[in-house]
């Protein structure tokens, strides 16, 4: 069957050979680094367990009256909610009582109790810390605790701040300036903030650091995204698409890893963001798309490109005129799809379109919020955070590959509905199960997890599938940001479950239920080519209706005459 523009490149010069795949694995392993720094930041805000720094030299201390030396076996004798004082006798014979924030200086035997009248002394010398899981964290260098707890509560909220604004800014500008120069440009900000953030000696230059670090990170990820896509043709896109989550997965992993054998955050930090540099090393060969490219009617650069494709691949050379030529009605050639500019309003611009945008939009926002309810309490309940984030990060990668052969079998739309609907099912299970069956409720959750992972995936493939490249870029940063609202509004039901325990999970599975759906309305798009511009778009949604039984043939009916409001209006996301 023959397919409209851009697409047909890849029936002569190969769905996926050897220069797709050079391409491919340089974008993916910049993936693993976004992975690094998305989770890495959250371990950097973790406050060890302290106590008030005594005004001296420290000859032993007592913990339920059990004398130590050493400060380390200090922390062994505490209980787990760590309530009680530390009572420590200095060298010159003082003694003092050590809480969390303050301090109290007594005169009285070290064995004896408290009295309230004593007189209390704030945190001047610092403060001491547990030691055993962190050397230093962020927390530690600063003193984040105590009165000063906010600015260490401040660092995520920023940082996902960042990578809302990120989203969306470098999607509008990959729409407007072209995919190459915002990798270029995000991949060496991910860098040099990395690095930043690691040496910086002031807590403001930190946070302004890792809110740009954020800002690149999710630029990057948006833009990869959709620029691996727009190389690779449809008959590998699921796989290769599906996978680039992986290597973000790889990313949580090598965090586990890092963490668990480093403990000192500086040398961490440092780890981790030069996971980026060999990166920063070849993105400088990547090319231009060659979607992006004819969009703008830049078809002399599109030929090179094709060229070199053809080369690599062992393919005979492709004429890119002749074989644009097969499409009769050529919308890529049109002067005005040429010149037209990226724009948020064209996400709205007809009922289709926006009925289609706010149901994609639903799903991430349910996907993310799921993820961060879900993932986020066993994270920092457990007694090994490492080996928790570890197993969350392996749970997702055969969820990525029973999805990826689920909508290869059912197409997209059916598959994306299918996850939805099985995380709200899994969902009423945990709430129906007594919280006796503990082990009812776990599997009930991991499984919950496995399909949002899927489901994740899956969002990402299909938004890039669904929009024409004028607006691709822009539709997956919105989509990111709207995400990004999802994971600030998690803890916010974590929090709510102190007044009842299934609040993540009744909230979770309505949204769920919901997005699934509204899925059921999106175009399929598996198996159908990548449009390059809203003309194409209504060809393919032409195409769609056509093959309906309560489609007519002249329903949708693209008139390349017609102005560029008519062409808005005929090209739909939804049936």
């Amino acid at each position: 069957m023959k397919y409209p523009g851009v697409e047909l490149i890849f029936d002569h010069v190969g769905h996926f050979g050897r220069f797709q795949v050079f391409i491919y694995f340089i974008c993916a392993f910049q993936n693993m680094s976004c992975g690094i720094h998305y989770m890495g930041s959250m371990i950097l805000i973790v406050a060890p367990e302290h106590a008030c720094k005594p005004p001296g030299n420290v000859s032993k201390f007592v913990v339920h009256n059990t004398s130590v030396t050493k400060l380390e076996d200090v922390w062994a004798l505490m209980s787990p909610d760590h309530k009680e004082h530390i009572t420590a006798e200095l060298q010159n014979g003082e003694v003092w009582d050590l809480s969390r924030c303050g301090r109290v200086r007594r005169d009285s035997p070290l064995h004896a109790a408290n009295s309230s009248s004593e007189p209390h002394f704030p945190c001047s010398d610092g403060y001491i810390y547990d030691q055993r899981q962190w050397k230093s964290t962020v927390v530690t260098k600063w003193n984040l605790i105590c009165d000063q707890k906010l600015f260490a509560k401040l660092m995520q909220p920023i940082f996902m701040f960042g990578v809302l604004l990120g989203a969306i800014i470098f999607g509008y500008f990959s729409d407007k300036k072209g995919r190459q120069v915002v990798l270029w440009f995000t991949s060496t900000g991910i860098f040099l903030f990395g690095i930043l953030s690691t040496f910086t000696f002031d807590y403001y230059i930190f946070m302004i650091a890792r809110f740009f670090l954020a800002m690149a990170t999710s630029g990057y990820l948006v833009v990869g995204f959709v620029y691996v896509t727009e190389f690779v043709g449809r008959k590998s896109r699921t796989w290769t698409s599906m996978n680039m989550n992986s290597f973000f997965v790889f990313g949580l992993i090598v965090v586990a890893l890092t963490g668990y054998f480093v403990k000192t955050w500086w040398l961490y930090q440092v780890v981790l963001s030069s996971m980026t540099f060999p990166f920063i090393l070849y993105c400088w060969m990547l090319p231009e798309s060659p979607f992006w490219l004819i969009s703008e009617g830049r078809y002399k650069e599109a030929q090179q490109l094709v060229d070199v494709m053809a080369n690599w691949n062992g393919t005979s050379r492709c004429d890119l005129c002749e074989v644009l030529s097969l499409d009769l009605s050529a919308p890529v050639g049109s002067k005005s799809s040429a010149t037209r500019k990226p724009n948020i309003l064209d996400l709205f611009y007809s009922w289709n379109v926006t009925s289609g945008t706010l149901t994609i939009w639903l799903v991430w926002f349910t996907v993310s919020f799921g993820f961060y309810s879900l993932s986020m309490k066993p994270i920092h309940s457990g007694d090994s955070v490492y080996i928790n984030l570890f197993l969350v990060a392996v749970l997702e990668i055969p969820g990525y590959i029973f999805t990826s052969v689920l909508i290869n079998k059912v197409g997209r739309r059916i598959g994306q509905a299918f996850c939805l609907f099985c995380i709200a099912l899994f969902c009423t299970i945990i709430i129906a199960i007594p919280q006796r069956y503990y082990f009812g409720v776990i599997a009930a959750t991991i499984f919950a997890r496995f399909f949002i992972g899927s489901t994740f995936g899956l969002v990402y493939l299909y938004t890039a599938e669904l929009y024409p490249t004028v607006v691709r870029s822009l539709a997956m940063g919105t989509s990111n940001m709207v995400c990004r609202v999802g994971s600030i509004l998690a803890p916010v039901a974590l929090y709510l479950s102190s007044t009842w325990i299934f609040v993540p999970q009744l909230s979770l599975g309505i949204l769920s239920f919901l997005g699934g759906v509204f899925s059921l309305t999106l175009r399929e798009t598996n198996g159908k080519p990548l449009a390059t511009t809203w003309e194409e778009m209504a060809l393919l949604e032409s195409e769609h209706q056509s093959s309906s039984s309560k489609a007519a043939a002249t329903a949708n009916e693209p008139g390349m005459e017609n102005t560029e409001v008519v062409k808005l209006e005929d090209s739909g996301l939804g049936e």
